[in-house]
């Protein structure tokens, strides 16, 4: 697929907002597997997930084909998990962006080998047929999450498996040529299908008093940022295959400490939400958009606990800055719908859309504050004037492309007109 111009009628989905479930699949450092669609009762509640999404106008949740439960080994699969799924985003006419691997291998599969990637790829053939065999399009497909982040996590921060301390620029590589071969797996079923990868976007700086580091700073964020994204749409490494086609749709993942002071010793302290030396969002957006041009959306964001809606409204204005300086932007992912057990405590994190009661029944709690602030913003961009019954028992909240980037062009001429009062 190659880079088309921005127009204001080439939306790729059926909403801006979108959200998504926690799907890790990874064995952790105490070496037992951990499975956070379980951990978060999501596979108990399927159906009332996504019709409580698509209640909030939600119409696309990132969704997951758990690898290490699908993939039996031999080329057997068991596809009873995403039977279920794919019957439940069918009923409630909700629009997966279907993840591959989150963090997640099978067991015995080694990820430096040939063998694990030509695994992967099979699987991912086999996956692409089962979908597209049994729901209409578009297709969606992550075939790795957070490559970036994956291959610190599994070297040298030694988190999760495969443990491969002082191998993270090699890890980083076998996570992308097996991106690259699995997206081309994908495509050799559903030519049409859209490939969606995602990896955090940071901004690091050197301490106030070591500005010596500036430039040790600046090459950490290039690394960190970039090196996956090139390699994936070829301009680096070109020898794992990637391409522009295959650097498709890139998502953003967005949080409160993806913005580090870098100590000489590589530690990491997130800077506060007032540092000056925070970038806005907006201007990480542009970034990435003017180093690919290809579509971007933000593939993960959420603030945390009482902050929720207040990150929310902050990032919206940002997104809308972020279009009016002319960046191909898509959607944001409201990211997790239902809350999460942290890795490291289990306690529920309370970054998501709703919270979970307990850890039997699993019942949701709605987070009022965040969604108040996201009803809000959908009445705002869903202008009354191009209201349309849309077909799922409300007259407005299905928030479209076309509606945000005509109120961004709005906002910003409200905007500069009373800073022209006020001067």
């Amino acid at each position: 697929m190659k880079p088309q111009p921005r127009s204001s009628n080439n939306a790729i989905f059926p909403t801006f907002f979108m959200t998504g479930f926690e799907c890790s699949t990874f064995v952790w450092k105490d070496h037992q597997r951990k499975d956070y669609v379980a951990a978060t009762g999501h596979d108990g509640h399927l159906n009332n997930d996504f019709a409580a999404a698509m209640d909030l106008g939600i119409g696309v949740v990132r969704e997951a084909i758990r690898w290490p439960v699908v993939d039996l080994g031999g080329g057997r699969y068991d596809w009873s998990s995403v039977e279920a799924a794919q019957a439940a985003a069918t009923e409630c006419k909700i629009t997966p962006i279907w993840d591959m691997c989150h963090y997640g291998f099978p067991d015995g599969c080694d990820p430096f080998s040939a063998e694990c990637r030509e695994r992967f790829s099979n699987y991912c053939r086999a996956a692409a047929r089962y979908i597209t065999s049994t729901a209409d399009g578009p297709y969606f497909f992550t075939p790795i999450n957070e490559i970036t982040f994956f291959s610190a996590a599994a070297s040298d921060l030694e988190w999760m498996y495969p443990f491969a301390k002082g191998r993270a620029a090699e890890l980083k590589r076998a996570l992308t040529h097996m991106a690259i071969e699995g997206a081309k797996a994908i495509r050799e079923i559903e030519p049409n299908a859209r490939i969606v990868h995602v990896d955090p976007m940071i901004n690091a700086v050197p301490p106030a008093n070591r500005p010596d580091l500036a430039k040790e700073a600046r090459d950490e964020e290039r690394k960190e940022d970039f090196e996956a994204f090139d390699m994936l749409c070829g301009r680096a490494s070109p020898e794992l295959g990637g391409s522009p086609e295959i650097l498709d749709i890139v998502g953003i993942n967005v949080y409160h400490y993806s913005q580090v002071q870098l100590e000489a010793d590589k530690k990491r302290e997130t800077l506060g939400p007032r540092d000056p030396r925070r970038k806005p969002l907006s201007q990480l957006l542009k970034s990435v958009w003017e180093r690919y041009r290809r579509p971007v959306i933000i593939g993960e964001t959420s603030g945390y606990k009482e902050n929720r809606a207040e990150w929310l409204r902050m990032t919206v204005e940002e997104c809308l800055k972020a279009i009016n300086a002319g960046v191909d932007l898509h959607g944001v992912c409201l990211y997790p719908f239902v809350d999460v057990p942290d890795w490291w405590t289990q306690e529920w994190a309370k970054i998501g859309i709703y919270d979970v009661k307990d850890k039997k029944s699993f019942d949701r709690v709605p987070c009022d504050p965040y969604i108040q602030e996201l009803r809000r913003w959908q009445k705002t961009l869903d202008q009354p004037e191009n209201v349309e019954p849309d077909g799922y028992g409300r007259e407005w909240g299905r928030v479209q492309l076309k509606e945000v980037r005509r109120y961004a062009a709005t906002w910003e001429q409200e905007a500069l007109s009373q800073t022209a009062v006020h001067a």
